[in-house]
């Protein structure tokens, strides 16, 4: 039956297959160009698994740096399971079911496992259930790999799905989702994706080097942690029906399981059989994922977990998340001590969104960021002034939307300067939301550069807001006129309402107030001052 330890059962396209010792050692190394097999739901949840696992092995071991040879981390792995010799938690298929199998606990007298799963996407964390854009069941090829990213997707990210499903302690309710906030090193040249292997570097080494502290941080939000000796891989540990684990008997970076799943043999391919609890594995529910997940968005106030919900990652979420102070940066977002000031990152924003038993897109966003802006991050003078520039930019794109909106509208009007109603601006619904789609690309580069020209005097300062308000004028110019013939009008109004539409935007009052810059020459005088109207896009 495939050993994890010892059979090489992972694709790697940079070294070929490799156990899971030898892809650990491959990451140390920064040897891993990509997973080919992993789905890119899968993929947050994998780094994390595979970075708690080396962690916890590490510390075990009292080594500080990940080793680079196959053969130190297979010893660092079997060192964990030292009551099973014969690698049982490391196999994919244990035919005792008394025995744990790889993130498959043992199944206690009484409890018996049905609902069989022919493929590893059905017991994936995604919902599938209506069959639409991702087809239910569809991996009739799978592989060993496949079953193994299927289980830590599903135990270690999964939600609650109905009576006796019960989800993981890591976050905030049954319907929330797990989310991934971190630094990752930014690779040499232009890729906007992480190094495998430097990002799982850093994070092991953040880890270990800032585990005491972050056991202090942790002890007056939540129940303390067990120090030394908790439990950590909680697929060794028996199962009784109805019993759960305490946050204090459980090490701090705990991997966890969170259904009832054994695989087997049959017909020479795996299967899986499902089976319920009476209770979630960890009993954390009053936490509301308040439980030292390092990647972890938390609400000082609230004392919660960040829930994506039906969101992404758009410039105003990130903005209050990074700058507003009312949520504390997890613990592998901050800048680690051993990392330099001139050390680049990219921001790493992942979370598989999830509703009430529904799915509502895997969404996820890289953002490069020096040295300076991720250490001003961290540090409160330097969060409060991005935060008052974010809002700055947040306050300039809302004065350009209501511009766009506003001449729309007038369209809509057929050009009718006071008849224009909500009804009309409700036409200028899409062309806003492109808007906003665009001015999310801008605002963070431009951003960083307004937090840079600061520290160049007042014209810096001045000549970058200035490059933002060309950005957004540019944007919201070429958005108006793609948008025009879409908008309805009579045809025989329609040469004077595209031309009242113009000059409502380009006489916007508002924007000549604030961004003289951007025009030449004074507005002509037009029928009604637009200034009105204004009021009117509220």
């Amino acid at each position: 039956m495939p050993n994890l330890l010892t059979e090489p059962i992972l694709t790697l396209s940079s070294t070929g297959p490799a156990t899971l010792p030898g892809l650990l050692a491959a990451l140390a190394r920064d040897a891993v160009d990509d997973f080919p097999a992993l789905r890119p739901h899968q993929d947050p949840a994998w780094h994390m698994f595979l970075v708690q696992l080396a962690a916890i092995a590490l510390h075990r071991a009292g080594q500080s740096d990940p080793p680079t040879g196959e053969e130190e981390w297979r010893g660092l792995l079997r060192a964990l399971t030292p009551d099973f010799p014969d690698d049982e938690p490391w196999r994919l298929v244990v035919a005792d079911h008394a025995k744990p199998a790889f993130l498959q606990p043992a199944v206690p007298p009484g409890v018996t496992l049905g609902n069989p799963a022919e493929t590893p996407d059905a017991i994936d964390l995604l919902i599938t259930a209506k069959n639409h854009d991702l087809k239910q069941a569809v991996a009739r090829d799978a592989g060993a790999e496949d079953w193994v990213f299927a289980l830590v997707s599903g135990q270690t990210g999964d939600g609650y799905n109905g009576a006796g499903n019960y989800g993981i302690s890591r976050m905030n309710g049954g319907s929330s989702s797990r989310p991934l906030l971190g630094l990752a090193p930014a690779a040499p040249g232009k890729t906007m994706s992480p190094r495998l292997g430097a990002w799982f570097r850093r994070d092991v080494r953040a880890l270990l080097a800032a585990r005491a502290d972050s056991l202090e941080e942790l002890e007056p939000a939540t129940e303390a942690f067990a120090e030394e000796g908790g439990h950590a891989l909680l697929w060794l540990l028996p199962w009784p029906e109805g019993n759960q684990l305490r946050l204090a008997q459980l090490d701090p970076w705990y991997v966890e399981v969170c259904r009832r799943v054994r695989l087997s043999r049959a017909g020479g391919r795996i299967v899986a059989h499902r089976g319920t609890s009476k209770a979630a594995r960890v009993d954390a529910k009053q936490a509301n994922g308040v439980v030292g997940d390092p990647w972890a968005p938390v609400h000082k106030t609230e004392n919660k977990s960040l829930t994506l919900a039906g969101r992404d990652f758009h410039y105003g979420l990130l903005s209050e998340l990074l700058f507003s102070g009312t949520w504390a940066l997890p613990l592998l977002a901050r800048p680690a001590p051993f990392e330099s000031a001139r050390t680049p990152f990219l921001l790493v924003a992942a979370a598989l969104a999830r509703g009430n038993s529904k799915t509502e897109g895997f969404k996820r966003r890289e953002l490069p960021l020096d040295a300076r802006v991720a250490h001003a991050m961290a540090d409160a003078n330097g969060r409060l002034k991005l935060a008052d520039l974010a809002k700055r930019q947040i306050e300039e794109i809302k004065r350009f939307d209501k511009a766009l909106r506003g001449a729309l509208a007038v369209v809509a009007a057929g050009g009718a300067w006071d008849g224009v109603t909500k009804e009309h601006y409700a036409h200028a619904n899409a062309a806003s939301d492109r808007f906003d789609r665009a001015v999310d690309g801008l605002f963070f580069p431009h951003l960083w550069a307004r937090f840079d020209a600061q520290e160049a005097g007042e014209e810096a300062t001045e000549a970058a807001r200035d490059a933002f308000a060309r950005a957004l004028w540019t944007e919201a110019k070429a958005l108006f006129e793609a948008a025009l013939p879409a908008v309805p009008c009579h045809a025989r109004l329609r040469p004077r309402a595209e031309a009242r539409a113009r000059r409502r935007l380009w006489g916007d009052t508002d924007l000549r107030a604030h961004f003289s810059t951007l025009f030449d020459a004074p507005p002509r005088k037009v029928t009604a001052d637009a200034a009105a109207h204004n009021a009117a896009a509220e």
